[in-house]
C-alpha cells in the first residue's frame, strides 16, 4: 500500500512508528511515496497504513517512559494530564475498599471504573467495583502506551467514557535487557527497588518475549512529616486529637476519668479527669504512603502457520501485595451498645474495678497498631488466531481469540479485636496468690480466659495490661481473612479490511462479535460474618452477567487532493451490547476529519457511550462505613450558622441554637468533616440500569512544512454522563433535607432522642441508585518539537496542558436540586501541566520536568468570617448563602534526570524528582488522603538511581 508522504503524516507515523513493535514506516520509493504497514491505533479497529487520525490519541513510547523516574504503569499514566486525581490513593490509609493496594487510572476526573484498560486491544480483568490495576503490568514489558482521550463505547463497549488507555507490550525483538533501579526520599524513608529482566527472540517463523519484574516500595508513616503528623495539620497540632486514648479511661458518674501517662491502674486516686494534652493524635502511626510489593511475569508470542496465518498468545502472572497501617482500634463502650449486650461494662465484679459497679470504659488499642495487608494475584491469559487476505487487490486481516483474567484477593487484617472475648476479659476477675489476673471468682475460675485492665495506660506493667501480658494481647486480638475473586473471560472475532474505491480512496470497514461474561465473589471471614469482630460487619455476595456484542466500523473517504481539501473523510462506528440482566443498548460514533492543506488537519468527533453497572454495584451486599460528615444543623461550622432558612428548619426539627455535632468518640467537632458518633449502611442495588453518556471533541493538529519536527495539537472536549450510578454521601443527603427543603430525604436518616448523644445522625441508608448527571468540559493542548541536530547536541521539548473548564455534578433528580461544581475544590485541578525538557549530547543526556497544578478551594474550618486560613469568606455555594471558603496557590514540581550510555551497552541514570523539596499546602478537607495533604502530591525529594544492561 503507497500513500503520499506529507509533513503532517510523517510527524504523526514517526510519533507512534518509532515506538511500534513491528514497523509503521518501512521505505521511501523513488516516486517520493512512503510504504506504510498496516497498524491499528487505538480508538480504531481498522488496521490500516493512515496514522492520521480524528480521534485524539496520546502516545508514550518507551524511550519517553525510560526518561522519567518511574517503577510502574500507573506513575506513567499519572504524568498524562488528562489524568484526575489517583482514585484510592495509598495516602488513604482510612479506606477500606477490596480494592485498597490497586492502581488505577481516572481520566477527566471522572472514576476509574470510567477509564477502559486494554493490553494489547484486548480488555483487561477488572475487580468487582469495576477498576483496572495497571500495577499488575510489569513496566519492563511496557513497548508503548496509548491513551485515547475521547470516549469510545461504539469500538470497545462498556466503561469506554472517559477514555481508553491501551498498554501494548514488547514484541518482535531480538536480545535482552536487564534493569535494576533503587531509590528514597530526603528523610531516608519509602525506599523503592525495583529489578526487571527482558528476553526476547526472532526466528523464521514467529517470535517469542519473556519479562519478569520485582518491586518494593517501603511505607511511609504520617509522622514522619510535619505536615502529616498532626490530625488538623501542623498549623493547628492541638486540633482534631481524640479523646479514646492510649492512656484508657472510664465514665463514672458522668465523668470521664484517666490516670493519664504513667499513672498506677490500681490506686483509685490516680484517676483524674482526663486532660485534653493526653488526648491521641491518630496520625503518627499511620501510613502516609502504604507499602508495596509486587512480582510479575509475562511472555508472548507467535508462530506463523502459513504466510497468511499465524497462531499468537501472552500470558500474565502477578502478585501484589500492599500494607497499610492504622492507629489503635478506639475501642469504647456506649450506653446503647451496653444495654444492647453487643458490648458489655466493666465489671463490677472485675479486679480493675474502684467502684462497685459496672461503669463504661474506653482504651486506643495503640500499644498494637491495626494494619490492613491486601494482596492480589491476577493470572492472565490470551490465544488467537491471526491471518490476512486479499480480494483482487484488497486487502483484509481478521483474528479471533480468547482471553481469560482471573484475580484473586484475600484483605488479611492484623491486630483486630475479637468481641467474644472482650466481652469475656472485662468481666469477673481477680488476682491471685501469684499476683497473677484470672478470669472468675477464687472458687470458680474460667479456664481459658484472661481478663483485661482497659484502664492500664499503655506502657504499663501491671496486671490485665496490654503492655506488660502477651497473654492478654492474645486473648484479645484476631487476624480474619476476608477472601476476593472476580473472573473475566472474553471471546471475540474481528475483521477489517477495503470495501470498495471512491475517488477519494478506498472505503475501510471494521466488524466484529464479543461475547464476555464477568464473576466476582466476596467472603468475609467467619468470624466477620457472625458479627464477632469490633467494628467490622460483613455477609458473603456473589454476582455474574454475560453479555454479547456486535460492531460495525466504516471510514469514508469523501474528497481527496483537491484545493482546501487535501482529505476529507467520515468515520461510523456502531455497536450493540445484549445484557442478559438489563437487555439490550446501542452506541454510535461519528468523525471528522479535514486537511484543507498538507500541514493542518481538522478533527471532530461524537459519539453516545455507557457503563454497565458492576458486580459490586448489582450484586455487592450492604456494608458498614463511619463516614465523615458535616451536619448543616451544627451551629458552628453547619449551614444553620448562617442561613437563617437552614436555621429554622433545624430549630423545627428540635436541633435549637445549642445544638453542637460530636465526634466519633463523642467530643464536640473542632472543624467542619468530622467523623460520625455510628456507622452508615450503604449498599448495592440489583435494578440499577447503564449509565448513559455523550461526547465532543473538536480539535486542530499543525505540524508547519517551515518548521521542521514542531507539532501543535489543540482539542475541545465535553463528556456528559446521565443516569450515573452514585451513592450520595451523609452529608449530601442531610444536605438535601436541611438545606434544600427536601422533604423525601428528611425520612432517609434517623436521630438519637436521648442520652449523650441526642439529637446526633444515628442511622442512614444510601443504597446505590441511578440519578442525576455529572458534565465535564475543557482543552487538551500539546506541543513536540525536536529541533535539528547542533553542534552542541540535540534538544527536544514537549509541552501538554490540560484546562478544565467545568466538572458539574447533580446528584438527584429533583429539579430544586444544584448542581455542585468541582473544578477547582479539592482534587479537581482547574489546569495541570507538564513541560518536558530533553538534552542529548553524544552518551550524556539531561532530562527536565516541571509539574504544574493550579490552586483548589475548600470549605474553611478555621478563621469562618475572614482570616489568614479563610481567605473567602463571603464565597457563594449553590448550598447556602455564604460558604466561607478557603483558596490555597498554585503548585509546581521539578524533576531531574542524568543519563550515560556506557561502551558495553549500559545505561546509568540519576534522578532527582522533586528536585526543590516543594510541600503542597495544608488542605482540611483532606482530599485522596487521610492527611490534610493532597494524597497526589510529592511528599519530599526523591533520589532514585536506575542501571539498564542491553545484551
Amino acid at each position: 500500500m503507497y500513500l503520499k508522504s506529507t509533513p503532517l503524516r510523517s510527524a504523526i507515523a514517526l510519533a507512534l512508528a518509532t515506538a511500534c513493535s513491528g514497523p509503521a514506516l518501512a521505505q521511501s520509493g523513488n516516486d517520493g511515496t512512503t510504504t506504510l504497514d498496516r497498524v491499528e491505533i487505538t480508538g480504531s479497529r481498522i488496521r490500516q497504513a493512515s496514522v492520521e487520525s480524528a480521534k485524539p490519541v496520546i502516545a508514550l513510547s518507551r524511550a519517553e517512559i525510560e526518561k522519567k523516574g518511574y517503577v510502574n504503569v500507573a506513575d506513567i499514566l499519572q504524568d498524562v494530564t488528562a489524568a484526575g486525581a489517583p482514585a484510592l490513593s495509598r495516602a488513604s490509609a482510612l479506606s477500606s475498599a477490596r480494592d485498597y493496594g490497586g492502581m488505577f487510572v481516572s481520566l477527566r476526573n471522572l472514576g476509574p471504573e470510567r477509564s477502559l484498560v486494554l493490553v494489547d486491544g484486548r480488555r483487561m480483568g477488572v475487580s468487582a467495583g469495576g477498576y483496572s490495576d495497571v500495577g499488575s503490568i510489569p513496566s519492563a514489558i511496557v513497548e508503548r502506551v496509548e491513551v485515547l482521550t475521547d470516549g469510545a463505547s461504539a469500538l470497545y463497549g462498556s466503561d469506554a467514557i472517559a477514555g481508553v488507555v491501551n498498554i501494548i507490550t514488547r514484541k518482535n525483538f531480538d536480545g535482552g535487557q536487564a534493569n535494576a533501579y533503587v531509590g528514597q526520599y530526603g528523610e531516608g524513608d519509602g525506599q523503592k527497588r525495583a529489578y526487571s529482566a527482558t528476553w526476547g527472540k526472532t526466528f523464521e517463523r514467529g517470535w517469542v518475549t519473556l519479562g519478569a519484574e520485582k518491586v518494593k516500595e517501603d511505607p511511609v508513616l504520617g509522622g514522619a512529616r510535619e505536615f502529616t503528623a498532626y490530625p488538623n495539620g501542623p498549623y493547628h497540632p492541638a486540633d482534631g486529637l481524640n479523646g479514646t486514648t492510649a492512656w484508657g479511661s472510664v465514665t463514672v458518674d458522668g465523668k470521664v476519668l484517666s490516670v493519664g501517662p504513667g499513672g498506677d491502674p490500681s490506686k483509685v486516686e490516680d484517676f483524674k479527669p482526663l486532660d485534653r494534652s493526653a488526648y491521641a493524635n491518630t496520625k503518627t502511626n499511620m501510613t502516609l504512603l502504604s507499602g508495596l510489593e509486587r512480582r510479575s511475569a509475562f511472555a508472548n508470542g507467535g508462530f506463523q502457520i502459513t504466510d497468511d496465518l499465524r497462531v499468537v498468545a501472552d500470558v500474565l502472572y502477578s502478585e501484589r501485595e500492599s500494607v497499610k497501617q492504622l492507629a489503635g482500634y478506639p475501642y469504647s463502650v456506649s450506653s446503647a451498645q451496653a444495654a444492647s449486650g453487643t458490648r458489655a461494662m466493666l465489671s463490677k465484679d472485675s479486679a480493675f474495678n474502684h467502684w462497685g459497679k459496672d461503669v463504661l470504659f474506653s482504651h486506643r488499642t495503640e500499644e498494637f497498631p491495626r494494619a490492613t495487608n491486601n494482596s492480589l494475584t491476577t493470572k492472565r491469559a490470551s490465544v488467537g488466531l491471526e491471518g490476512s487476505f486479499e480480494t483482487g487487490s484488497r486487502f483484509w486481516d481478521w483474528n479471533v481469540g480468547y482471553m481469560f483474567n482471573r484475580n484473586e484477593g484475600e484483605r488479611r487484617t492484623l491486630q483486630s479485636m475479637y468481641q467474644p472475648n472482650v466481652n469475656k476479659a472485662v468481666g469477673a476477675s481477680f488476682i491471685d496468690a501469684n499476683g497473677v489476673a484470672r478470669c472468675g471468682t477464687p472458687d470458680n475460675v474460667i479456664q481459658g480466659c484472661v481478663p483485661w485492665n482497659p484502664l492500664a495506660p499503655m506502657g504499663s506493667n501491671s496486671p490485665g495490661s496490654l503492655s506488660g501480658d502477651p497473654a492478654v494481647r492474645d486473648y484479645l486480638f484476631r487476624s480474619f481473612v476476608d477472601d476476593i475473586q472476580s473472573t473475566t473471560k472474553v471471546v471475540s472475532a474481528n475483521i477489517s479490511g477495503s470495501l470498495f474505491s471512491l475517488p477519494a480512496g478506498d472505503i475501510m470497514a471494521a466488524m466484529g462479535v464479543e461475547h464476555r461474561s464477568e464473576e466476582a465473589s466476596y467472603t468475609p471471614d467467619l468470624m466477620v460474618q457472625n458479627g464477632e469482630i469490633a467494628g467490622t460487619s460483613g455477609q458473603p455476595t456473589r454476582g455474574d452477567y454475560t453479555l454479547d456484542e456486535v460492531y460495525l466500523e466504516l471510514q469514508v473517504p469523501l474528497l481527496a487532493d483537491l484545493p482546501f481539501a487535501r482529505e476529507l473523510s467520515l468515520d461510523v462506528a456502531g455497536r450493540y451490547s445484549d445484557y442478559d440482566n438489563f437487555g439490550g443498548t446501542t452506541n454510535g460514533k461519528f468523525g471528522l476529519k479535514w486537511k484543507p492543506v498538507d500541514d493542518l488537519l481538522v478533527r471532530a468527533t461524537y459519539g453516545t457511550g455507557f457503563r454497565a453497572p458492576t458486580v459490586d454495584d448489582l450484586y455487592g451486599g450492604t456494608v458498614t462505613t463511619r463516614d465523615r460528615i458535616t451536619d448543616p444543623c451544627d451551629r458552628s461550622f453547619g449551614a444553620a450558622a448562617r442561613n437563617a432558612e437552614v436555621a429554622a428548619r433545624c430549630t423545627a426539627a428540635g436541633l435549637g441554637a445549642g445544638f453542637r455535632q460530636k465526634t466519633g468518640d463523642g467530643e464536640l467537632a473542632s472543624t467542619s468533616g468530622v467523623q460520625a458518633v455510628t456507622d452508615f449502611t450503604s449498599g448495592s442495588n440489583p435494578e440499577l440500569k447503564p449509565e448513559t453518556a455523550k461526547t465532543w471533541t473538536v480539535g486542530v493538529v499543525y505540524s508547519p512544512d517551515f518548521v521542521s519536527n514542531l507539532d501543535l495539537s489543540l482539542d475541545w472536549w465535553k463528556i456528559r454522563i446521565d443516569n450515573v450510578i452514585v451513592g450520595e454521601s451523609a452529608t449530601d443527603i442531610l444536605n438535601q433535607c436541611y438545606v434544600q427543603g427536601i422533604a423525601s430525604a428528611c425520612s432517609r436518616f434517623t436521630r438519637y432522642t436521648s442520652g449523650s448523644n441526642k439529637g446526633q445522625v444515628s442511622g442512614m441508608n444510601r443504597s446505590l441508585n441511578n440519578a442525576g448527571y455529572q458534565e465535564t468540559a475543557g482543552y487538551d493542548l500539546g506541543v513536540r518539537y525536536r529541533l535539528p541536530e547542533l553542534a552542541i547536541g540535540r534538544f527536544a521539548v514537549s509541552w501538554n496542558t490540560t484546562y478544565v473548564d467545568y466538572l458539574s455534578r447533580k446528584s438527584d433528580n429533583v429539579d430544586s436540586t444544584p448542581v455542585e461544581e468541582f473544578t477547582g475544590w479539592g482534587g479537581n485541578f482547574r489546569v495541570r501541566s507538564n513541560l518536558n525538557l530533553d538534552w542529548q549530547y553524544g552518551d550524556l543526556g539531561i532530562g527536565w520536568t516541571t509539574r504544574y497544578y493550579s490552586g483548589m478551594k475548600e470549605k474553611c474550618s478555621y478563621d469562618l468570617d475572614g482570616g489568614p486560613e479563610c481567605n473567602l469568606p463571603d464565597f457563594r455555594s449553590p448550598y447556602t448563602d455564604v460558604q466561607p471558603s478557603r483558596k490555597v496557590g498554585a503548585n509546581t514540581f521539578h524533576d531531574l534526570q542524568v543519563r550515560y550510555s556506557l561502551p558495553w551497552n549500559g545505561t546509568v541514570s540519576l534522578g532527582v524528582n522533586n528536585v526543590f523539596k516543594h510541600v503542597g499546602p495544608v488542605m482540611y478537607s483532606q482530599p485522596n488522603s487521610s492527611f490534610t495533604y493532597y494524597g497526589g502530591f510529592d511528599i519530599g525529594r526523591f533520589m532514585y538511581m536506575k542501571y539498564q544492561q542491553r545484551f
